[in-house]
């Protein structure tokens, strides 16, 4: 009779055994704030949207209780207003450095996607704007 070739592999608990990826979605934040180059722009408020996507890697499995177990959307929402509320930016891209700036502070945020957009800058137009994507560099250097 032949021997079973088969092993008993014991499975540690502690060991995490899966990674999730996920993306928090903030589609068209519209805010009210000063943004622009030229003195027509320093003037008065614009209207301005914010589309976000932010993708974070967790090791575990968000928990029901716990706020802190998630990257949350409104607090993003509530760290941009801040960072708007009483500053000029006179460009789209200084001021997504600093969204980009802000965010990253939470270490589980991989990658950010941002695309801001000016309502009411040129008649022709829907809007203007810029899209940049920035992602952590897990580069050790």
């Amino acid at each position: 009779m032949k021997k079973n070739n088969l092993k008993v592999v014991k499975i540690n608990k502690n060991k995490i055994l899966f990674n999730y990826e996920k993306k928090v979605l903030i589609k068209d934040l519209l805010l009210d704030l000063k943004l622009g180059y030229y003195d027509f722009e320093k003037e008065k408020p614009q209207k301005v949207k914010f589309s976000l996507e932010i993708d974070y890697v967790d090791k575990k499995p968000s928990n029901d209780k716990d706020l802190k177990s998630i990257v949350n959307y409104s607090k993003i929402v509530r760290l941009i207003k801040k960072l708007v509320k009483n500053k000029h930016y006179n460009f789209l891209e200084t001021l997504a450095e600093d969204v980009f700036d802000v965010l990253f502070k939470d270490k589980r945020i991989d990658k950010i996607s941002l695309q801001i957009e000016k309502l009411e800058i040129m008649k022709d137009c829907s809007s203007v704007g810029i899209q940049i994507s920035k992602k952590r560099s897990h580069d050790k250097s």
